[in-house]
């Protein structure tokens, strides 16, 4: 069996478990709720046997490195860190209606790596090639994951609010009544950036360290270390106006979400539409 087709195994498991979290929301079952969660549990697994297994095909090709390189590999170890993140917050809280929220996420990752990706093991550019890649990658996206979630989770704080507002809370029903309150949605949001903010500083930190050893300079104001620096920015001050002014409810959901837009165009935007030192990161 190929990483391949363990790749497709994991993508096929997350699309039942997306599928069974949103049947969780129509019929209310917490067996169904179960059944979601633990599809997307069989597809981490999966889906980390296909990351080492992908590692050890390219030593056997005589390339030898962690399969993180590209943006086919990038894009499957985002799905796998979401999933992740996501599994520690539904063990943690069993609230299972969030993955209705999250996973598809990385339903969606996966699907375009798969579908509209080439797959192929490719070596390593020159700048690729040093033990930083493994530290800033994974510190970045450990990061991305957790927005990704905090994301997920604002969707839902605007949704719950909103109906809350328009009916009463007393009133809410349906769907929108097997939601966490928003306090709840409000302090897992805050819960997940707090998660991501140090993992990010630590991918920039890490992500300077190679810079300096790649191209002999620690920062170069590349389009990829622009937009890293606005993300940040924008995290900083999400966590900053809780601290220091109370902010919390829709204003601190609408930033997540922005924040989160922020990191996808950081990650894939930049790489796709804007050159620099970072281009090769679009390729794959």
């Amino acid at each position: 069996m190929t990483s391949s087709m363990l790749f497709n195994i994991a993508t096929f498991s997350y699309l039942v478990s997306m599928l069974a979290f949103f049947t969780f929301l129509a019929v209310k079952s917490k067996h169904v709720g179960l059944a979601g969660s633990l599809a997307a549990y069989f597809g981490f697994i999966v889906h980390s046997a296909a990351i080492l297994l992908r590692w050890k095909e390219s030593y056997d090709i005589g390339m030898g490195h962690a399969p993180l390189s590209n943006l086919y590999e990038s894009v499957v170890f985002f799905a796998w860190t979401i999933i992740l993140i996501f599994g520690i917050i539904d063990l943690k809280y069993k609230y299972r209606v969030v993955g209705a929220f999250v996973v598809p996420f990385a339903l969606l990752g996966m699907a375009w790596a798969q579908l509209g990706m080439d797959s192929g093991i490719q070596p390593l550019v020159p700048a690729l090639q040093s033990n930083w890649l493994l530290y800033h990658v994974i510190t970045c996206f450990l990061g991305y994951a957790a927005f990704a979630v905090a994301c997920g989770i604002s969707i839902m704080y605007l949704i719950k609010a909103g109906k809350d507002e328009s009916v009463g809370s007393a009133q809410s029903g349906g769907i929108i009544a097997m939601f966490p309150s928003i306090k709840i949605l409000d302090d897992l949001n805050y819960k997940a950036i707090i998660i991501g903010f140090p993992l990010l500083t630590l991918g920039i930190i890490t992500g300077a360290a190679w810079a300096n050893y790649a191209w002999g300079t620690y920062w170069s104001w590349d389009p990829k270390e622009t937009w890293s620096l606005i993300v940040w920015f924008i995290y900083a001050a999400f966590l900053h106006a809780r601290f220091t002014r109370g902010w919390v409810g829709k204003k601190a959901a609408i930033l997540s979400i922005v924040g989160f837009a922020a990191t996808i165009f950081c990650y894939l935007g930049v790489n796709l539409f804007l050159s620099g030192l970072h281009s090769y990161g679009g390729g794959g």
